[in-house]
């Protein structure tokens, strides 16, 4: 029919999707941008419930709503503000706006839904919700930001930017951007312009600023590039920092490291320099540009030693008193004690190594010669021994009791000024094999034959990695000891021999009063007997 014709061709010929839905819910008719907006043929839609195009959580609603528009149903037009949403065959969720509106037909009440996409609309609404957050963000910020063409020309200037350069919005929107650089930097903004125009941002480029009363102040820069929907850069946004307190602050710092009398260095975790002080300078007799860049354990006597304290301070995070000797360029030494703590960015990531070095060869010398002064004070004679069991070493007291100089003692074998060289030999061994010996008894001979008792007590002594370098050796002259012990051996031996003769004494004394007694007693029986003789004669 002609008019069923002419009433097919006008909704095809409508730009929105309509749908037509009988009081059942049931889809009567759709056209050709219904087909195209949900994915659907129309045979798959004829005939099937209104809600297959209605998102599963908003069915069980949606099927109420409609029966509440069908009991009094009424005209509604797009945009009465209603956040609509349709179900696309694939499952996806579209934005949509709905106008709707009935029709009586010979068939009863018709209901013609007008569906509008509205998912480009909504992206370009939350891309000027979007572009009108970050204007915000922009105007209100902390930081100096302002927009410029690729030619240079600026056409935003927030209100960071006008306190920073002093030039209010109207007066350099339009201008040039070279007006905010000194007249000798006028050619770094067509540099980072032409980087800008790549594509590729500038971050962290410092230099310096002028504002409108002409004082200069040093600054970092952030350029970024401005792209339109198109992807092509259109333009160029600028974050200006002024540093000023941060360089007066690191100058600040900067004026203590080199006022330091440590050496003091920065070291990267590839173990390179990347800043050294004065006091390094002149430890190492080397400028700082060519020691920035070399290896840091270069400079000292031990380079693998060296090598190993930054190890260790990236492993423990520190290191305390490391003792190391770094070598002038003319070949002198320098006894060091490094400390050192790993450097750390604001995020926590590690930069590289802080290390300070105090010279400790003063104190050291001072402390070699307080121990010389006690060694030469001491009477015992006191030696050092290499492993190979060669003297190193004497004090004062071993030259007098060995009657022979300092440097002809020195380089000699130990056990050869004792009586009993192997016995020697075995008393620094076992001072080797057991860590010291105590109390060893030896006989010291000099060069004239007099002879020496002595005891030696000896122990190694180590370098600061523990290395065994050698035996410490004290040796007591105990031969008057043993002379005062002899004698008193005598002399108790003298007082046995007394005390016997005394006891031998006693015996022959008592045998002497006995027969004393004995005799006694024998003349006085020889007298009674006598006198009994003679009583004997008188009576006769």
């Amino acid at each position: 029919m002609p008019e069923q014709t002419t009433f097919e061709g006008l909704l095809e010929a409508v730009p929105d999707a309509l749908i037509g839905v009988d009081p059942s819910g049931a889809i009567r008719f759709v056209n050709h941008q219904a087909e195209l907006l949900f994915g659907y043929d129309r045979t798959e839609l004829v005939g099937q419930p209104l809600e297959i195009l209605v998102p599963e959580s908003l069915r069980t609603s949606h099927v109420a709503h409609r029966h509440t528009y069908l009991s009094a149903p009424l005209a509604r037009s797009m945009g009465s503000g209603l956040e609509l949403t349709g179900r696309h065959r694939d499952g996806t969720e579209i934005p949509v706006d709905i106008s709707l509106s009935h029709l009586n037909t010979a068939d009863g009440l018709l209901v013609i839904a007008s569906v509008r996409d509205m998912t480009e609309r909504k992206r370009a609404q939350e891309a000027q919700l979007r572009v009108e957050r970050l204007s915000a963000i922009v105007e209100f910020s902390g930081e100096a930001i302002f927009s410029s063409t690729l030619d240079g020309i600026i056409t935003e200037f927030n209100r960071a930017a006008e306190n920073t350069f002093g030039y209010t919005q109207d007066e350099i929107v339009g201008m040039s951007r070279s007006l905010l650089s000194p007249k000798d930097r006028a050619d770094e903004a067509s540099g980072m312009l032409a980087t800008i125009r790549t594509g590729q941002p500038v971050m962290g480029f410092e230099t310096i600023r002028v504002r409108k009363d002409g004082t200069e102040f040093p600054v970092s820069l952030t350029v970024s590039p401005i792209f339109d929907r198109d992807g092509t850069v259109v333009g160029a946004s600028t974050i200006t920092r002024d540093v000023t307190s941060q360089k007066q602050a690191f100058e600040a710092a900067r004026s203590m490291i080199e006022s330091s009398l440590d050496s003091l260095v920065a070291i990267s975790p590839e173990g390179m320099i990347t800043d050294a002080n004065d006091a390094t300078v002149k430890v190492t007799g080397i400028p700082r540009e060519e020691l920035i860049g070399t290896a840091f354990s270069d400079c000292f006597t031990e380079p693998e030693k060296a090598n190993a304290i930054y190890q260790l301070v990236f492993e423990q995070g520190m290191a305390v008193d490391y003792p190391l000797t770094m070598r002038h360029r003319d070949g002198s030494l320098t006894d060091v004690l490094y400390n050192a703590a790993v450097q750390r960015d604001s995020g926590g990531n590690v930069l590289g190594v802080y290390a300070a070095a105090r010279d400790v060869t003063k104190q050291r010398q001072a402390g070699a010669q307080y121990t010389r002064s006690l060694l030469e004070a001491a009477l015992d004679p006191l030696v050092t021994i290499s492993p190979e069991g060669m003297i190193t070493d004497v004090n004062e007291a071993t030259i007098k009791a060995t009657g022979v100089p300092r440097g002809e003692l020195i380089g000699t074998d130990f056990s050869d000024y004792f009586t009993e060289p192997d016995k020697a030999k075995e008393g620094y061994r076992l001072a080797f094999e057991r860590g010291s010996v105590t109390d060893y008894p030896l006989t010291l001979r000099r060069p004239d034959g007099t002879l020496s008792e002595v005891l030696y007590n000896a122990s190694v002594y180590r370098d600061e990695a523990g290395d065994v370098l050698g035996v410490f050796a004290a040796a007591r002259d105990v031969t008057e000891t043993r002379l005062a012990q002899a004698e008193l051996a005598r002399q108790s031996k003298e007082l046995d021999r007394l005390a016997e003769l005394e006891r031998f004494q006693r015996l022959t004394v008592g045998r002497e009063l006995k027969m004393i007694e004995l005799k006694k007693e024998i003349e006085s029986l020889r007298r009674l007997v006598q006198r009994d003789e003679g009583d004997s004669d008188d009576q006769r």
